[in-house]
């Protein structure tokens, strides 16, 4: 007789309260996500998003960035503990450090994070009011897969809302982050699936080219 086949071990690393971390648990209770969260890692001892996992019997680990003295200290017990752990696919999920490049490369194609904005639109910080400042018409939040280059690699699904005449940074952020809590558990779904892979850095999509990303707008609910 033929073992069950296990679900894929997916690891998320966190910096704060943890509110994507908490979408995957949802998608994972309800079935929408076929993956086991493994471990939950942060590089801040006080984000939330450890109590999430411990409250749901995740294993929750954190090392605390300003431990170290030299930021290379950092990336090795972070890719050293990423090693232990063992996870086939990794979440990056608001954590707020640039990864090591050769962490990076170890999970080519099997890591992705969600950035909030319409990428390559506004890679870093601010980017709320880097928005409003330029007065974009549309705003929104990408999953990617990530690459050594900061919010540079490939998109995979965004979610859009329209910017509006009374919009401030804390109204537009909200917005966009409840159709972040949709489509990061959905990109999550199409990689641990095999539906969505990089093939020499080009993304795939059921097994044909994505030139760009697959746009999801407010109040949009169907999968693709």
């Amino acid at each position: 007789m033929t073992a069950p086949q296990r679900p894929p071990r997916l690891a998320v690393l966190v910096s704060g309260s943890g509110t994507n971390l908490q979408a995957m648990l949802e998608a994972v209770e309800q079935g929408t996500l076929d993956a086991e969260i493994c471990a939950v890692v942060t590089d801040n001892p006080a984000a939330f998003g450890l109590e999430r996992a411990r409250r749901a019997g995740i294993s929750a680990h954190a090392i605390p960035f300003n431990a170290f003295a030299r930021r290379s200290d950092f990336d090795t017990e972070l890719g050293q503990m990423l090693s232990t752990i063992a996870p086939d696919y990794i979440a990056l999920a608001g954590y707020m450090r640039i990864m090591a490049t050769t962490t990076v490369e170890c999970y080519a194609g099997r890591m992705l994070n969600i950035h909030p904005s319409l990428l390559p639109a506004y890679p870093g910080l601010h980017t709320y009011t880097r928005a409003l400042a330029a007065g974009e018409r549309w705003h929104g939040t990408t999953v990617h897969f990530v690459i050594p280059e900061l919010d540079a690699g490939p998109g995979i699904i965004q979610y859009r809302v329209p910017v509006l005449p009374d919009d401030t940074e804390q109204t537009l952020q909200k917005r966009v982050q409840s159709g972040e809590y949709q489509i990061y558990p959905r990109g999550l779904q199409w990689l641990v699936s095999g539906r969505i892979r990089l093939d020499h850095a080009r993304p795939l999509l059921d097994g044909q080219p994505l030139s760009t990303p697959v746009i999801v707008e407010a109040n949009e609910c169907e999968d693709r």
